[in-house]
């Protein structure tokens, strides 16, 4: 009977661990020390526990518990009022066991996404990206404890994700070398003239296009789109063959021992490639929803160059379904139109100026001063992120002001043998070096020749006697 007792001890404690193990509570990857909730607001805290569990999370700001129940699958979400900006707060999540998460700021959070001029780190690295201007003193002065950044792994999913793994990051020197420099530059922008703390979710990927960061239900509910869904189709039945074919050129490459041989052989489009459409969405940016933000800032298009016309229709419609998923209609969104480049058609740029007419509550951060026609990756990336910061600044802080923008073409009205172009932000034209340059005028025939130019209050009068 004693030797049975002494089994039956040994039993039920084990029963009582797995138990505990199956309805401990359980937080996303985004929900953990260091964080940034977004300040005034209600945000959105999930996570996992037994079916109905009761969970209860209170925190520190105003130490009123909320409690949410954990459904069939044992998924709990719940809605917590945030107050004004500040910290460091504690989270307290409490159930079966308990949770806190510390060194919690209220502020505002930013998603910063796109491809590889977003994903550019402030130091220097290879494959192209050569580190910020100064970048080794930008970094020792990168001393900014209330400015944050978490990193969503690159992943392509078949499948939206439910979390991911990663930390949030405090901005200091020792860390600041992997922040993405637009966002970095973004951050400290409105971090140095609001005083808010800001928190930065990095989801980007060099080379990618952007229909690999659009919903698949949205692609597929538009004709236009189709085209993209059937083209990726047929290159997944077709990559086992591909494949084959691409690993031969490549051991043969390798081979090849010339002094100046071909680039590489390209990897052919399969169900796992980078810039498969949707299954960016699903690896980077479902793992996030709903985390509660304020708005986005996206550096993207170059990998779309070839088909700007499509763009026109993609871009927004990505936008769009992003603020759905954010249950943000009037989100925030804020964007970088392509530099020049030797392979960036200007319909791209043209494109992206659509978007900005036509998607409201978008701003547009014009860098044609910024390109370098032979490098892909301009470095003075701090140019990029204060332009990007200065329309939140101005339209959604109260900073009135400011300048948010260069000028916006309007639209242009015959004079004669003159042409008068009209601009929006445009309250005070100068020429740089006060000398009109680089303007040109074609007459039915489309020849374009060199113009004159002069300022008439906020438009331009442009002529050629030729």
């Amino acid at each position: 009977m004693i030797k049975f007792l002494r089994v039956l001890a040994l039993i039920v404690p084990a029963q009582l661990l797995v138990i505990i193990m199956l309805g401990n509570i359980r937080l996303p990857a985004i929900i953990a020390d260091n964080m940034v909730l977004q300040q005034n607001s209600r945000v959105s805290l999930w996570g996992w526990a037994d079916p109905k569990e009761k969970v209860t999370v209170t925190a520190s700001w105003n130490n009123t518990p909320v409690v949410a129940i954990a459904d069939a699958s044992g998924r709990w979400k719940l809605s917590m009022a945030t107050s004004k900006a500040g910290g460091p707060y504690r989270l307290q999540f409490a159930g079966t066991n308990s949770i806190e998460i510390n060194n919690v700021l209220l502020g505002e959070v930013w998603l910063a996404s796109g491809q590889s001029n977003m994903e550019f780190f402030m130091k220097k690295m290879g494959g192209g990206y050569t580190g910020v201007l100064n970048y080794e003193e930008e970094i020792k002065a990168a001393d900014y404890p209330l400015i944050r950044s978490i990193d969503i792994p690159n992943k392509v999913a078949d499948e939206p994700q439910k979390d991911f793994s990663g930390a949030w990051k405090v901005c200091s020197p020792q860390t600041a070398d992997t922040f993405s420099a637009v966002a970095y530059y973004f951050a400290r922008s409105v971090f140095k003239a609001t005083g808010y703390p800001v928190g930065i979710i990095n989801a980007t990927w060099g080379g990618t296009p952007a229909e690999s960061w659009t919903k698949k239900e949205v692609l597929a509910a538009d004709s236009s789109f189709k085209v993209i869904l059937d083209r990726y189709n047929k290159q997944c039945e077709e990559y086992p063959v591909a494949f084959e074919k691409y690993k031969q050129a490549l051991e043969k490459w390798r081979a090849d021992t010339a002094a100046s041989k071909p680039p590489a052989p390209r990897e052919p489009m399969g169900p796992h490639h980078s810039n498969s459409p949707y299954k960016l969405y699903n690896g980077m940016i479902a793992p996030v929803l709903p985390y509660t933000i304020k708005g986005c800032i996206w550096y993207q298009g170059e990998a779309n160059a070839g088909r700007a016309a499509q763009y026109q229709r993609l871009f927004p419609a990505m936008i769009n379904s992003w603020r759905a998923e954010f249950h943000n209609k009037n989100m925030p969104f804020y964007f970088v139109q392509i530099s020049p480049h030797r392979s960036q058609h200007p319909e791209i740029r043209e494109a992206q100026f659509y978007t900005l007419r036509h998607v409201p509550h978008t701003g547009m951060v014009v860098t044609t001063d910024n390109g370098d026609s032979l490098d892909i990756h301009p470095r003075n990336k701090q140019l990029v992120g204060e332009r990007l910061a200065l329309w939140p600044l101005k339209y959604d802080y109260g900073k009135k002001n400011l300048v948010a923008s260069g000028p916006l073409y309007k639209a242009m009205k015959k004079e004669g043998n003159k042409i008068r172009i009209y601009f929006e932000e445009a309250d005070g034209l100068v020429f740089k070096g006060n000398k009109a340059a680089e303007f040109t005028i074609a007459s039915a025939d489309q020849h374009f020749v060199p113009a004159m130019a002069s300022i008439e209050g906020n438009t331009i009068l442009v002529w050629s006697d030729a």
